[in-house]
């Protein structure tokens, strides 16, 4: 029989990286016959799944293509005038093709090993110096998730940080709906109470609160100056924070000079597509002394080795190892790939570029109000910078239709106003369609100066000099080359991180975010220009239903650490319906990955831990303590499965009976339900809900930190109380992000997988996944003692190996190993976690057998490099492992004194071709932290 093309291979064969002879070698390797067997034998008889999934069949990535082209064709893209924190806007081209669209950028991780990923660092550090430099205030983090969720943890910081006992926060009556729809759900389990009031001048001030947000300019487009009613504040003890808008920021006075305390808003309009509300770039900046408070990630300048300056993630104990129930914050991630976009369009534009875009949204807005009025038709505020809300009584919804019919959003306010937001896009076209939808038949007035803003800004900004050295598009195309050329992706290799799932991300996934249909979509726009968005969230959630076993799922959270929070809320919310107000213990085990404390306490929730056994095993014996010593308060308990040891403990479905009798709910953490698609449904196994991370087993890209999406799925008895809608904060549990479905624009992609994939193709996923993993721990257990396994000496998708007792006889390090990891062309597995001293490695179903060897003959070539150091050959002090990573320059350097060849650290794996070279030495992270830098450093600071 004729065999057909390869370019006809189905794409399970593209994904899935071992072929059918490799896995017969890896399966003969661990003495089994076959994936069946395997699985058979690893994963518990009493969850396992008989019926297989309930999905579509696979078809070629050209069908699955055609599909969704004819989903996006049901979406109506328009000229989005709406505004509401979400606004039209150019990207360049240059940044679309050489970030947006480049695995360069989008499959990168976590800059966890900061050596190897100087490039996005750089473009983070110029993103924080952008938002620190247009807000005015010095300190700003590496992105949040996006506004709302920047302004509620601008709440719980000014909470904390504060010198006010009070629980009042008092909130701008002119900020965005979404944004208060979500300050509501995060105030009410931490017992916060919101007071919402114009502040337009300190008398609108209570008497005792501990922090208020306000929003310049606000939700109607209105400009104030926050100077006196920010004073006012701190007399009273309490701190500031201003939502604002980064592009006006460039015309008007900045939140610092006002004496804000923290700054937030999005930075969407700096050249990332609206997608339908996401992902976007989330930014807070901060005043002095307000650091060590901020959430999320922080990126900083250190030194490595020989004293070069170096970025690296500061203060990262609040990052994988959030301070577990201490904490105040759950974020995990962030949104690096949009604060890439962002900051590369600020490069790309540079101060009077930006000023030019501002002054354009700003004059094409007054344009527009003039010549309103010159129609008679009242403008309900004088000072604006891009939002002109018109008065026109009874006929808001004539006009927003009428304009809806010339191809163009706008926003119905009330029944007597409509708003009219401008922005970079805005041509003169736009605003004549505008005008003829409200009756004005007339010329626009001529371009003339920028109005005069009442609060204009005086000082300047983007000032170091890479917002002006590259203006030619030469220049911008070799900087972001420069950039890229000194990370590490997938692109370029294996990236082996447990818990994190690294791994394909196919192009005919991608592709899809950047249709203008998928792309340019506002998240309020009418129902019926989004019908394309609705039938694929309805496919995804119907899909993620039938995988987990689920009787309802929610798309909105906009991260796994948002997944968890909303997961927590409904289990909160049903307590309390069933009148059960004082259950609020969350049992947690030991092993558990810091974002679940953090949540159960954003949650109203009280953390009792649980202990482990020696084997990773869930305690059972202190689990019924635990159950006995708190069953009238007990609300939940919080589960990993596999679980964060990389084991399928078999005593799940026991865990799960023992909380329901004693009246709690059971939360099954998603983030490894990679290793069981098809073959294991968490709903069917005893768990009432569980987030998922489409971002992991579903493949959207890390993206070097985000974006992510981590959806929320429930049994029937907790669907009633998955997330509302920002803009209908009443009733029910509220929203935990900004936008009605999250980040939407990037859901292209796991629809895309899953219908490439089909049911036979995710479960074959998974059992390859499985099948890497245990022949790594095989290959690997004589060199590295494997920690935890399962049934019969089995690992699920992850292993740990154990560098404790290398550690105690070598003196070498995880960080050690990690680093010389780089010498042979890899990213290091997970340092230290979830056991201090060990690596954590998965590696995927996407990587064939010559990378997974590649990867194994590393890791035994560094074991007999530290036995060259236990055995003194080396010396502890100066060896490949401690001087790890060797840069180019320092292995061409006339001065060479160490006691092992050149070859050894350039070459250690023989290979002289596809080199990846390390940009920096070892960076000295403690000295970053005490020395804290979290802006662009002069470039003398780069001279030699």
């Amino acid at each position: 029989m004729r065999q057909q093309p390869d370019s006809f291979a189905p794409f399970v064969r593209r994904h899935i990286g071992p072929g059918p002879d490799e896995q017969q070698t890896m399966l003969r390797r661990i003495g089994y016959h076959s994936l069946e067997e395997l699985l058979e034998a690893a994963i518990p008889d009493s969850i396992r799944l008989r019926d297989g999934l309930n999905l579509p069949p696979a078809v070629s990535e050209e069908e699955a293509t055609r599909q969704l082209a004819a989903i996006a064709d049901a979406n109506q893209p328009m000229r989005q005038m709406i505004g509401m924190g979400y606004y039209g806007t150019h990207t360049p081209a240059v940044i679309r093709r050489n970030v947006f669209e480049s695995p360069a950028w989008y499959t990168a991780y976590t800059p966890y090993q900061p050596e190897i990923s100087q490039g996005r660092l750089e473009a983070l550090i110029n993103f924080q110096t952008m938002v620190a430099d247009l807000t005015g205030l010095p300190v700003a983090g590496a992105s949040l998730l996006d506004e709302a969720t920047a302004a509620a943890e601008a709440m719980t910081l000014t909470r904390r940080a504060g010198k006010s006992r009070s629980n009042v926060f008092v909130v701008d009556a002119d900020v965005f709906p979404q944004t208060l729809s979500v300050l509501k759900t995060r105030a009410e389990p931490l017992g916060i109470e919101l007071v919402v009031t114009p502040c337009d001048s300190p008398d609108d001030l209570p008497a005792e609160f501990f922090g208020v947000l306000l929003q310049n300019p606000g939700a109607s487009g209105r400009l104030r100056d926050h100077t006196d009613v920010i004073a006012a504040a701190h007399d009273r003890g309490a701190l500031a924070a201003v939502a604002c808008d980064l592009l006006s920021l460039a015309l008007l006075a900045s939140p610092g000079t006002m004496g804000a305390d923290v700054a937030v808003g999005s930075a969407q309009r700096f050249g990332v597509p609206l997608g339908f509300g996401g992902p976007h770039a989330g930014f807070m900046s901060v005043r002095k002394g307000l650091e060590r408070s901020m959430p999320g990630r922080l990126v900083g300048v250190s030194k490595d080795a020989v004293g070069r300056p170096a970025y690296r993630l500061a203060l990262q104990t609040r990052e994988q190892h959030i301070r577990r129930e201490r904490a105040t914050s759950n974020i995990c991630t962030a949104q690096v790939l949009l604060a890439v976009m962002a900051s590369c369009y600020a490069v790309y534009h540079g101060p009077e570029g930006i000023r030019g875009i501002a002054e354009h949204a700003h004059g094409q807005a007054a344009r527009l109000a003039e010549a309103l009025r010159a129609a008679s038709i009242g403008i309900a505020h004088d000072s604006f910078f891009d939002t002109v809300v018109a008065v026109v009584p009874g006929r808001a919804e004539e006009v927003v239709a009428d304009a809806a019919t010339r191809g163009v959003n706008l926003r119905s306010v009330d029944e007597d106003h409509v708003g009219v937001a401008c922005d970079e896009t805005t041509t003169d076209a736009d605003l004549t369609q505008v005008l003829l939808a409200f009756g004005v038949d007339a010329a626009l007035p001529a371009e003339g100066d920028t109005p005069r803003l009442a609060t204009a800004r005086t000082d300047d900004y983007l000032t170091h000099e890479v917002f002006s050295a590259h203006r030619s598009e030469t220049s911008m195309l070799r900087y972001l080359r420069r950039l890229a050329d000194v990370d590490y992706a997938l692109d370029r290799g294996m990236i082996p991180l447990g818990s994190c799932t690294m791994k394909l991300n196919a192009t005919s996934q991608m592709e899809p975010v950047s249709w203008p249909e998928f792309a340019d979509i506002h998240p309020y726009a009418p129902a019926d220009q989004s019908r394309g968005y609705a039938r694929m969230i309805t496919d995804l959630e119907s899909w993620l239903a039938e995988v987990t076993g689920y009787d309802a799922v929610s798309l909105q959270p906009n991260a796994g650490s948002q997944g968890e929070f909303a997961g927590l809320l409904a289990i909160r919310a049903w307590h309390v319906d069933r009148g059960d107000t004082h259950r609020d213990v969350c049992l947690i085990p030991s092993s558990a990955h810091g974002t679940n404390a953090a949540s159960a306490v954003m949650a109203g929730m009280r953390v009792v831990v649980v202990a482990c056994d020696d084997e990773g095993n869930i305690d059972m014996g202190d689990l019924n303590a635990k159950i006995d010593a708190n069953a009238d308060a007990l609300a939940a308990i919080m589960v990993t499965y596999p679980s964060t040891h990389g084991v399928y403990e078999s005593d799940i479905v026991d865990l799960c009976e023992r909380v329901h009798d004693a009246g709690g709910q059971v939360y099954v953490d998603g983030a490894n339900l990679n290793a069981l698609l098809g073959f294991a449904k968490p709903g069917k196994f005893g768990a009432d809900v569980s987030h998922l991370n489409l971002h992991k087993t579903f493949c959207i890209p890390h993206g070097g930190g985000g974006p992510g999406i981590g959806p929320v799925a429930v049994r029937a008895h907790l669907a009633k109380y998955l997330p509302g809608h920002p803009l209908h904060a009443d009733g029910g549990v509220g929203p935990v992000a900004a936008a009605p479905q999250g980040s939407a624009g990037i859901l292209p992609i796991p629809w895309m997988y899953l219908r490439l994939m089909g049911p036979d193709g995710l479960t074959e996923a998974t059992a390859t996944a499985v099948l890497a993993a245990n022949y790594v721990a095989a290959r690997l257990s004589d060199s590295y003692p494997v920690l935890y396994s399962g049934n019969k000496g089995l690992v699920a998708h992850e292993c740990i190996l154990d560098l404790r007792g290398l550690t105690k006889d070598s003196g070498v390090s995880v960080d050690d190993v990690a680093k010389r990891l780089i010498d042979y062309g890899f990213h290091a597995p997970t340092m230290s976690f979830p056991v201090a001293g060990t690596l954590m490695v998965e590696p995927t179903e996407s990587e064939n057998l010559d990378e997974l060897d590649r990867f194994c003959d590393a890791m035994i070539a560094i074991r007999a490099e530290i036995d060259q150091v236990s055995g003194g050959v080396w010396p502890v002090d100066d060896n490949p492992l401690a001087n790890a990573p060797h840069t180019a320059e320092s292995v061409t350097s006339d001065d060479w004194s160490h006691p092992y060849p050149r070859s050894v650290a350039a070459f250690p794996a023989g290979h002289v071709t596809d080199k990846y070279w390390p940009p920096v030495r070892r960076i000295d992270g403690a000295w970053g932290d005490r020395n804290l830098a979290c802006a662009c450093p002069p470039p003398e600071a780069f001279s030699s």
